[in-house]
């Protein structure tokens, strides 16, 4: 038996996030009954990042067990012959056989867009957030200061989460413009449920003016979803890229 690990790229516009579901079509249902296809043999994916409904990725990682003998390296090349186009497998390797993605030490690499002008653009409607009114950046930026480093982030959670340790490390919070679109850029070791769109959320609000940078010190301290901003729409977020140590 060998343990393959996957590096997936998605669209998730027309899939109800990563996890199985009864009765809709997600990423791990499809990337199941390709390998099934592929290898003969019932397989069954681990996911590192279960992205919600509309959420896209570039850089998520699954990992599957085989009895086949197929090389580790070109196993993206005939899983993708086999997928929809909205689905991409960038690459293919074996691993450890108790290497699992969710257990593993990682930096996590999330961005949000934002499309900050006066009308929408259709091609970018599936992928960015519209926002009509005008952000200040400054503003914003300082604000992201508040939240580097090692905090409890329950603020920054859906309430429908039901994970005991909200304690998290952001890396770094970068917010760049380019154009008529603003990047929110987001590195951490881990994220809780909703965490990055709420983030996003409250930066706006601080970026339109109804919240003040140091606000974002005392939303931390109440550890109380509602004391931050609004949740942001899911077609913005895009998980960029996930970086383990080398086994």
């Amino acid at each position: 038996m060998r343990r393959i690990r996957l590096t997936v790229a998605y669209d998730g516009t027309n899939y109800h996030g990563w996890q199985i579901q009864p009765g809709v079509v997600t990423i791990e249902s499809v990337l199941n009954e390709a390998l099934t296809e592929l290898f003969g043999e019932e397989i069954a994916v681990i996911g590192a990042s279960r992205t919600d409904s509309g959420v896209h990725a570039r850089g998520n990682v699954a990992v599957f067990d085989t009895e086949g003998k197929m090389a580790a390296d070109r196993i993206c090349f005939a899983l993708n012959q086999r997928l929809p186009e909205d689905i991409r497998v960038q690459d293919s390797c074996q691993v450890p056989s108790d290497w699992h993605p969710r257990k593993q030490h990682c930096v996590k690499t999330y961005e949000y867009k934002i499309l900050n002008r006066r009308m929408e653009l259709p091609d970018r409607r599936l992928y960015a957030y519209f926002y009509y009114y005008d952000l200040d950046l400054e503003r914003m930026k300082e604000a992201a200061s508040y939240l580097l480093g090692e905090h409890d982030f329950k603020s920054f959670c859906s309430a429908k989460s039901q994970v005991e340790d909200t304690v998290r490390t952001i890396y770094s919070l970068d917010i760049l413009k380019e154009g008529d679109e603003i990047t929110l850029r987001i590195r951490g070791n881990g994220f809780l449920y909703n965490m990055v769109r709420i983030i996003a959320g409250t930066l706006l609000n601080v970026g339109n003016g109804r919240m003040e940078p140091e606000e974002l010190a005392e939303i931390l301290k109440a550890r109380d979803r509602r004391a931050a901003g609004p949740t942001a729409p899911a077609k913005g977020l895009t998980l960029v890229g996930m970086e383990y140590e080398p086994f």
